[in-house]
């Protein structure tokens, strides 16, 4: 049954993008509950019983000039629903309505300048017909010819159909993405079309979201017992403090030191929780057990598939102690489920395994509760404070479950992982003291398997380069390098080599997010 607080929802119909998620995401900050659906799973009969306010369809990395890929069911255009295409869901649109759609020799991939050729619905307060405004494309298909109905309302230089309208349907569709940030107006596009279009008012709020949380996890749950792996970043912590809410001494947290922890962090999370929180936790040292199954190991794969088994086989003993226990509780967020596998089933292609996605062992005989696993991370700061955990506690930057592990690119040394856990907290200890941890969404130093040759105090040495990493994001999904100056990376530098002994070289990685990702493996 729809909740109240649900009343006005949005469908999206999922084509495998890699960036549906933000659609979501822009969506929920217009204050409207929305859910992804691949569009494989999508017939009239479930948006019926759906029930949306309006439908928008995704981008996607295929193409509408074959006939096996991705559509929309025909129905939907006959439901008398607002529709929204984005990217691949303009093409797919103009295609199944009697348009044509090419191969475009002009492609276009990035920052792109939109003029707006007349005034539409979706502009509405935000462009006027004669701008001209930034936005973000990625595609290599070409819309020739539109379908009856449509008309032209932006264009760039290798798009002429850059943006269309069918006021009477109340069809509407963008070739570029407005759900990336790249697109500086893009979430006032989408809250037009959510509102203006749809209707929708703005009622679903992260509180919404907790009170929901909280009943889907005693739903689930029942009377059985919860085990919650506790790791003490952002996602764990939140999920803990929820999970409490919801169902108090059912629950028993568990937190694995695996011996991969950045310097002090394992005092720091049982004292957080005992003390502050007063919530049952179990502290297992089991530092050896992992770093022994992981030393001599380098293929990052096989990395996190050991040591989400290794979890698994701490929790399950763990729960035999407590008398047994029916669930498993983690921090799993989107980025780490679309990163490891498709989120809905549909055709997103797999970039990494998280260890609490992908490594999950089949024989694991938990359940799993994962209740942030639609949520962006900046969503569960937002969900913690809702919870009443402190600012300086929920804008942590994040950390790995693998921890150091995968800070270590190529076989794991036992020995240095205190070379690295002394880098990295200088790193960060100057990040406070310039005053700029809250302007960097994560930073951490990376220990290369790489020797070089340095020269200090007159004598020859030949040790490991040490990279450091950080980066800006809202989300997690894109990120940009951070632009330290370089006073201040001479300064971190200078005291790297001075303070740990094993890194004779600092380099700095100043790769975004596409292309590389922001950890390292």
């Amino acid at each position: 049954m729809k909740n109240e607080l649900h009343a006005d929802r949005i469908l999206i119909v999922d084509f495998g993008s890699q960036v549906t998620q933000l659609i979501a995401r822009r969506v929920r900050e217009s204050g409207v509950y929305c859910e992804i659906h691949p569009f494989n799973a999508v017939t009239a009969d479930m948006v019926r019983a759906f029930d949306p306010k309006g439908i928008i369809l995704s981008g996607g990395p295929a193409t509408v000039t074959e006939a096996t890929t991705p559509r929309a069911p025909d129905e939907l255009f006959e439901m008398n629903l607002p529709v929204f295409g984005i990217c691949y869901g303009e093409q797919t649109m103009v295609s199944q309505l009697g348009g044509a759609v090419t191969l475009s020799d002009e492609r276009e991939f990035g920052r792109a300048h939109v003029d707006i050729t007349d005034d539409c619905v979706l502009f509405e307060g935000v462009w006027k017909s004669g701008e001209n405004h930034q936005v973000w494309m990625s595609h290599g298909d070409r819309i020739d010819q539109l379908p009856n109905g449509f008309r032209a309302v932006a264009t760039t230089e290798s798009a002429p159909f850059a943006a269309i309208a069918n006021d009477d349907k109340q069809f509407y569709a963008v070739q570029f993405h407005p759900e990336v940030v790249h697109t500086p107006d893009g979430a006032k596009l989408i809250s037009n079309f959510t509102h203006k279009v749809c209707g929708c008012g703005g009622d679903w709020t992260m509180s919404a979201f907790k009170d929901e949380a909280i009943q889907k996890i005693r739903d689930q749950v029942g009377s059985g017992r919860v085990i919650c792996g506790l790791s003490g970043g952002v996602d764990s912590s939140v999920v803990a403090v929820l999970l409490h809410e919801a169902i108090g001494d059912q629950l028993t947290c568990v937190f694995v030191d695996h011996g991969l922890m950045r310097m002090n962090e394992a005092d720091e999370v049982v004292t957080l929780f005992k003390d502050h929180y007063k919530i049952p936790l179990v502290h297992k040292d089991v530092s050896e057990m992992f770093i022994g199954k992981l030393t001599g190991v380098s293929d990052p794969e096989k990395k996190r598939k050991i040591i989400g088994g290794l979890f698994i086989d701490v929790f399950e003993a763990e729960a035999k102690k407590i008398g047994g226990a029916d669930f498993l509780a983690q921090g799993t967020l989107y980025p780490d489920v679309i990163e490891s596998v498709s989120f809905t089933g549909g055709p997103s292609v797999t970039i990494k395994s998280h260890h609490n996605v992908g490594g999950l062992p089949e024989r694991m005989n938990m359940q799993l509760v994962e209740p942030l696993r639609e949520l962006f991370k900046d969503e569960v700061r937002d969900l913690g404070r809702e919870l009443g955990l402190p600012d300086s506690f929920v804008g942590r930057h994040p950390f790995p479950g693998p921890g150091l592990a995968i800070r270590m690119p190529g076989a794991i040394q036992p020995e240095k992982l205190d070379v690295l856990r002394k880098a990295d907290a200088i790193y960060l200890d100057e990040i406070r003291k310039a005053g700029l941890y809250d302007e960097i969404w994560q930073a951490f130093a990376v220990l290369l398997p790489v020797q070089t040759v340095g020269v200090m105090g007159d004598a020859r040495t030949y040790d490991n380069v040490c990279a450091l990493r950080a980066v800006t994001s809202t989300d997690g999904m894109t990120a940009d390098v951070y632009p330290f100056t370089p006073e201040f990376l001479g300064r971190v530098s200078n005291r790297i080599i001075n303070e740990v002994q094993g890194i004779n070289r600092i380099v700095y990685d100043c790769t975004s997010k596409p292309p590389g990702t922001i950890e390292w493996e």
